[in-house]
């Protein structure tokens, strides 16, 4: 990635990029519209691996695992880079995203594999490294593009969940928590 002083939203930049997870565990393909102080809008399309072994079905804890990706990890992250003038790489070395606890969540539908949804996640808190988020999932109409759908959407549309009725209410989900642990933590309790 570029200098992050010239850096004003994640659109564009590929998740491999901006998150720290392994390409088997990272569960987004692509950021829609990011407002850093707001929210953001990613989408996944499950692979073959991510429903082997669970009926072809994209499990709810994937979803949420997927939600936090594109919410609390990725946005955190962008804002601590930001903050530090540093990469994403470069931050790996100093800490590590880690869940700290999950709200409520309610599953409206299932995801299958090769069905694309996006995550719609608003900032509820930022501070110390630590984020909260809430937001919705929704299955992507087939043939859909996302970056033209989302290239005037904004702060107000997200307040309001302003989405397209082809979309369709997967999950919602409320206090998805996490914060940026300095590796230490990690190293110290082995």
């Amino acid at each position: 990635m570029a200098d992050y002083s010239e850096i004003n939203n994640l659109v564009g930049y590929e998740p491999s990029e901006m998150l720290l997870h392994g390409p088997t565990k990272r569960l987004l393909d692509a950021f829609h519209w990011h407002s850093p102080q707001a929210g953001i809008i990613a989408s996944y399309t499950p692979k073959a691996r991510d429903v082997d072994d669970h009926f072809g079905v994209f499990r709810g804890v994937d979803q949420i695992e997927a939600f936090a990706q594109a919410t609390i990890v990725s946005c955190g992250t962008f804002l601590e880079c930001k903050k530090l003038n540093c990469t994403p790489m470069e931050l790996k070395d100093r800490f590590v995203p880690a869940f700290i606890s999950v709200g409520n969540v309610n599953f409206h539908n299932y995801l299958a594999e090769g069905e694309t949804f996006i995550s719609v996640g608003k900032i509820k808190f930022y501070k110390f490294r630590q984020m909260v988020s809430d937001g919705r999932i929704y299955k992507v109409p087939a043939g859909l593009d996302l970056n033209g759908y989302f290239a005037d959407f904004n702060e107000s549309k997200l307040d309001n969940y302003e989405i397209s009725k082809d979309f369709s209410l997967v999950a919602e989900l409320y206090d998805i928590t996490g914060r940026a642990l300095k590796k230490e933590t990690f190293t110290t309790n082995k």
